[in-house]
């Protein structure tokens, strides 16, 4: 069975107002356009053409989302746990309402992510820089005491990326945060001119947030239409700018380190940060039609699939979904029964559906869950 799915774009404050519209052809829209959700997670199911929504057909079962990600501005750095570590505080926290502005755990699961890229340049925050690396680039700024304690904390001995990054958010380094943002304004790279560059961006949309700073110990990731990440539990990120299709493991768990008004637990962001330096890989697109995005993960695969005006058969495991993403795209199921799916839409496959056929011509994601051992 194949049922056409639909939603309203969420009104994030860091939304665009004309990556959606522009995706659709459409013209930009009145206020931010942040997020589309595909799935049947209870923050907001898709719909269906009957009225309905998704989580009526599946019983709130998918074990991944499936969303159309459009970033203006700076999403907050955060970090999802381990399901080992939500699970211990999903528990922790049964005695809170489930609306408490203080609570960190929604449910009991992890949230592993993917990004694979629409527009023509995606800018994100991923993982941390080895320690050695930051302190270069921070002699390109000056000598202000908030910069010296910086790069002291950064030469010592220990965990010194956990530790500053506490430090940081604690509550007691706001003058410091001040004299870093400050030099960064008058701060020139040639090794780092990216990473100055976004971080200035980062900054000009919150000043004298701490999260700026922690931001200037993150690895800059600069992707191109069709190429992916994925973000692993432990690992702080952010998206900066851009468009793309985003898939995660069924999960509203976000743990935040900076650049939001929300609430953030810096004692349980740091129980769960993992800390271990380095560039995270970037997923590159795969000759031919078809563009499978390795995931170490079973809760979701994603795979791009561009079309030319040739059948493109699609093997499928469980519950699926095609979201289109440019261009006219029909999908035909089992019985021959033949659905089109406009751009910036999608249709769910239930799990009889164990081969989909898509044709037209243009781009299309096929979501669904993970391979099992």
């Amino acid at each position: 069975m194949l049922m056409r799915l639909t939603n309203v774009p969420r009104d994030y404050a860091w939304g665009s107002t004309s990556l959606l519209a522009e995706l659709e052809g459409q013209a930009p829209a009145a206020g931010p356009e942040a997020e589309v959700w595909f799935g049947d997670h209870p923050g907001d199911p898709a719909d269906l053409a009957d009225g309905r929504t998704l989580d009526a057909v599946t019983g709130g079962s998918l074990p991944y989302l499936l969303k159309l990600l459009a970033a203006a501005d700076p999403l907050s750095i955060q970090v999802h746990p381990t399901k080992e570590q939500a699970r211990a505080g999903f528990a922790l926290e049964a005695g809170l309402s489930a609306d408490d502005p203080q609570r960190n755990y929604r449910d009991d699961n992890h949230k592993p992510e993917l990004i694979a890229v629409l527009s023509e340049r995606f800018e994100a925050l991923a993982g941390l820089r080895p320690a050695d690396a930051t302190l270069r680039l921070l002699a390109a700024l000056d000598d202000a005491a908030g910069v010296q304690t910086l790069r002291a904390r950064l030469s010592g001995d220990g965990d010194v990326l956990r530790d500053t990054i506490g430090w940081l958010l604690s509550g007691d380094a706001q003058t410091e945060v001040d004299d870093v943002i400050a030099a960064l304004a008058a701060a020139e790279s040639e090794e780092f001119a990216t990473e100055l560059r976004v971080v200035r961006s980062v900054a000009e949309r919150y000043p004298g947030d701490p999260g700026v700073v922690v931001a200037l110990l993150m690895n800059v990731v600069v992707l191109s239409r069709g190429e992916g990440v994925f973000l692993r539990a432990g690992l702080l990120h952010a998206y900066v700018s851009g468009l793309g299709v985003e898939i995660m493991a069924a999960s509203d768990n976000v743990l935040r380190g900076g650049l939001t008004p929300k609430h953030i637990d810096v004692a349980e962001l740091l129980s769960i940060l993992d800390t271990t330096p380095g560039d995270v890989p970037v997923l590159r697109p795969e000759e031919g039609p078809v563009t499978t995005y390795e995931v170490p993960v079973p809760d979701f695969a994603l795979r791009r699939v561009e079309l030319e005006g040739v059948e493109v058969p699609v093997e499928v495991r469980g519950s699926a979904m095609v979201l289109a993403t440019a261009g006219d795209i029909l999908v035909r199921g089992a019985d021959g029964e033949a659905v089109t799916v406009p751009v910036g839409t999608a249709v769910f496959a239930s799990a009889e559906e164990r081969r989909l056929v898509l044709s037209g011509s243009g781009e299309a994601f096929v979501a669904e869950p993970g391979a099992t051992d």
